[in-house]
Formats: C-alpha cells, structure tokens, sequence
C-alpha cells in the first residue's frame, strides 16, 4: 500500500475533483501552512464552528446527540476553552478514489500548543467536506485560524482495489457538507 507522492495527488484534484478547492503548492507565508506537500495535501479549517460547552448540562450521547451541547460561531478565529473541544470543517471537498484510502493527522503548529486535531479515514469512495475534531488539552484557552491549516491528509493506494466501498454500502456520511453532527 504505498504512500501517493505530489505529482499523483496534483492529477488526482485537477482532472477528477478529487479535491476542490486545491492548492497546488504549499502557503506558508503568515498563516499556518495548507496546500500541497511533498507526500500529502495540508487541508484549511473553514469559519464555521461548533464549541462544545456545559452550559445546559446536556451528556455528549452519540446515538441521541443533542445541538445543546455546543454553541455555533462563524468567526476568522475560534477560541475553544480550556480542556474543552469543537468541531469545524475543511474548506476542501474531497471525492477519494476507489482505490485510496486516507489517513489524516493534525499539524504539528497545534500540536505543539496542545491543541489535538482528529478525523477518522476518509475511506474509498467516500466523498464530503471534512468533519475536524480539535480538542484543547490544555488548561488555557486555545485559537483555531479559520482559512488556514489544520491537518494534513495522507494518501495511501490499495491493491487489488476493495470489493465493497463507501458509496457501495450507502455510508451515513456520503456527500457531507458543513459541520456534520454524529449519526446513528
């Protein structure tokens, strides 16, 4: 299963869409980096974001997931508090291939400020806006840059390609856009 490099990445997003907007090299210059990279695409975190809080009382349930449990805000920066999370979305929207599978892991700026990003694989098939989850480890409050980057995505080729992909089984997350909520 190798690791696809730029030059596959690059005609993957300009002649099947795999992701849109792309950035066909890596901006760095007074944000935190996105675009493409030598072996991965270093995704942006989009304005929208859900903060969890407390201040309902409401229990995090992810088969009766309540919109209590977090407030909305549409902001250039985010401000989670103190050990506390939020989730966001990627300004990309991505179609994987029937043959890929990828792994995405957070950027090292935030993970150096205790700030944890996480998103399951995106599997074959699968196609959607990406839910981020950022999770503030520490016991200050922590900023999120919105249209800069958040994570980056790895791409690795499956061979012989699966019998049975995402869109195959109808996946809950199928052509997801925005913040999605957990799904039962």
């Amino acid at each position: 299963m190798p690791v696809m490099p730029d030059s596959w990445i690059r005609e993957m997003a300009q002649t099947k869409g795999m992701i849109e907007p792309f950035t066909d090299r890596l901006e760095r210059q007074g944000v935190i980096s996105y675009g493409l990279s030598s072996y991965g695409y270093d995704a942006r975190v989009a304005s929208e974001f859900k903060i969890f809080t407390n201040v309902d009382s409401a229990v995090v349930d992810p088969k009766h997931f309540s919109d209590q449990s977090f407030v909305e805000r549409d902001t250039d920066v985010c401000v989670i508090p103190p050990n506390s999370f939020a989730l966001a979305r990627t300004v990309e929207y991505f179609r994987i291939p029937r043959d890929t599978l990828v792994i995405c892991l957070g950027k090292s700026t935030y993970a150096r400020c205790g700030i944890i990003v996480n998103v399951t694989p995106l599997e074959p098939e699968w196609e959607g806006h990406v839910t981020l989850e950022f999770s503030n480890t520490t016991p200050l409050p922590a900023r999120i840059y919105a249209n800069e980057g958040a994570c980056q995505f790895i791409f690795l080729r499956g061979e012989p390609e699966c019998d049975v992909s995402y869109r195959d089984r109808a996946g809950k997350y199928q052509g997801q856009r925005g913040v999605t909520l957990p799904r039962l």
